[in-house]
């Protein structure tokens, strides 16, 4: 698998200012999905104004998508990964270093690939399977400029059903009974995500937001993964990309939707949500930060 492939170590970068320039604050918020990203990064391009002169770069996927982290996480091809990476970890300082000359000194990178895929889960069977070596790929490809990772969770029965529900819509074939009880028994939890986030990133602050309370308030959100008070209220129509609707589809509905848990596997998901947050809410062994809403 690319993503499991080691690495040489870290090439020397191409830049006069390499060794002399001064350290970008960096945050990147890595996911997950289906807890209102695509609202989030709405939200955030309404504000690009005002946050650039605050000194605060964003980037969004239709950036990080279009080029720059290119290259992070290797695809097949006849470049060599390491390579690839070599090639994306210069464009990242090159595009810091431009951030930099501007006046930027804080970027904010917003995409929830950079933590997986949910077909990659759904077909694993577990929550992100790779999530340890992708995170460390990206803190290697921006040079040891990230200070603090974001991530936000949701529960488990809602974030799998959300899954399942835009593989439907991308074509996918109902999912069969033992997958569904795979997915209701895995050992994998929120908890063992953060866990190997947390060993692939040591001395980097890992903050964990409850996507029930801040998916309808960006600017909230905002705040706290900025450490900041001040963003404005969102001016934007409800949420972005939520769950199809499957009506029409040969599925039984509950009170009009697809819950295709049952109710056995819906109580085992939730006593893991309910473990994972009183782990969370104990202080995380230290390994991270949980930021209720409102907190």
């Amino acid at each position: 698998m690319i993503a499991a492939l080691p690495f040489a170590g870290p090439r020397p970068l191409a830049l006069p200012l390499a060794k002399a320039r001064a350290l970008m604050d960096v945050i990147l918020h890595i996911g997950a999905h289906r807890t209102a990203t695509t609202s989030f990064q709405s939200y955030l391009r309404t504000l690009r104004g005002p946050l650039e002169a605050r000194g605060i770069a964003v980037w969004d996927p239709r950036r990080t998508r279009n080029g720059v982290l290119t290259g992070v996480q290797p695809v097949p091809g006849p470049v060599p990964p390491q390579k690839q990476f070599d090639h994306a970890r210069g464009r990242i300082a090159l595009n810091l270093e431009a951030l930099r000359r501007k006046g930027r000194d804080q970027l904010l990178v917003s995409d929830e690939n950079m933590l997986g895929a949910p077909r990659a889960a759904l077909r694993a069977g577990m929550l992100y399977p790779d999530a340890g070596a992708r995170i460390a790929r990206h803190l290697e490809a921006f040079g040891g400029e990230v200070s603090r990772l974001v991530l936000s969770v949701r529960g488990l029965e809602a974030w799998w059903t959300s899954c399942l529900h835009y593989a439907l819509d991308r074509g996918h074939a109902a999912p069969d009974a033992a997958l569904l009880q795979q997915l209701a028994a895995s050992p994998r939890s929120w908890r063992s995500v953060i866990e190997e986030i947390a060993a692939a990133a040591p001395g980097t602050e890992l903050l964990v937001m409850p996507h029930e309370g801040y998916a309808g308030d960006p600017a909230a959100r905002l705040n706290v993964m900025l450490g900041r008070s001040d963003a404005p209220a969102p001016q934007m129509p409800g949420w972005l990309n939520r769950s199809p609707s499957v009506a029409g589809r040969d599925l039984p509905l509950t009170q009009g939707r697809w819950q295709p848990f049952a109710p056995a596997q819906g109580a085992a998901l939730e006593q893991t949500d309910r473990g994972d947050l009183a782990w969370l809410r104990a202080g995380a062994g230290t390994l991270a930060r949980y930021r209720p809403h409102g907190a």
